[in-house]
């Protein structure tokens, strides 16, 4: 009998596991409540359509196949004008993206970011301030999961770091923070090669289970009593 493990072989083993279990508990969870939830995932990269986005994606796709009831949509950041918080903000295009975290269907939120200079992107961190508003009244983001990935140019290019750094920022609108389950437990860590993310199976992977959980966490949140 063959019992040569290698890393890859035990962290896709691992990853496989975990989605199993996670779509379990999310059946089990659906069984309670009704209605559409909707997970955003915003690419914080000022690169449209990049490395970035394309994790993100693959985050919102996994989620969106947990349950019929979630529907996913992309915010791709990249090419937008978005400053950082001002008392007097002067009008940009993160007015088009407020609406739709105030919408009474947004159930979650997964945030990617790159890694520039092991932190998360300047486009990021404006993105972050810019929900100012949402911490005044009912506070619509307040007890909803938000889970985050990051992409670098090597395998540890800070990205657990930058994952640290959205979902303490994200603490201070009340969020639910979340991660991808064993063996991603912080969130996606992510390798883009050459501008290839595709290419990086195991990061893939983690953001595969960061949208499950995400999804399946948003199911329990959002089920009726």
């Amino acid at each position: 009998m063959n019992t040569h493990v290698t890393r890859r072989n035990f962290l896709t083993a691992a990853g496989t596991a975990a989605l199993a279990t996670s779509a379990s508990t999310a059946q089990a969870a659906e069984t309670r409540g009704e209605g559409t939830l909707r997970i955003l995932g915003i690419a914080c990269s000022p690169r449209k359509g990049m490395s970035t986005s394309k994790a993100v994606q693959a985050a919102l796709d996994a989620a969106k196949a947990v349950s019929p009831r979630i529907e996913v949509e992309m915010i791709d950041l990249g090419g937008l004008n978005i400053a950082g918080w001002s008392p007097k903000p002067v009008p940009d295009d993160f007015e088009l993206i407020l609406p739709k975290l105030k919408d009474p269907q947004f159930a979650g939120l997964i945030i990617g970011s790159p890694s520039y200079f092991r932190s998360l992107s300047a486009l990021c961190k404006a993105f972050i301030e810019r929900c100012m508003p949402l911490r005044e009244g009912a506070m619509p983001l307040a007890n909803k999961p938000v889970g985050a990935l990051a992409v670098a140019g090597n395998r540890n290019g800070g990205q657990e770091l930058i994952i640290q750094q959205i979902l303490t920022a994200m603490l201070s609108y009340g969020m639910v923070p979340v991660g991808g389950n064993s063996p991603a437990m912080l969130g996606g860590t992510l390798w883009s090669a050459k501008d290839d993310v595709t290419q990086d199976e195991i990061g893939l992977q983690s953001a595969k289970l960061l949208g499950t959980h995400v999804a399946e966490v948003a199911l329990l949140l959002g089920r009726k009593p």
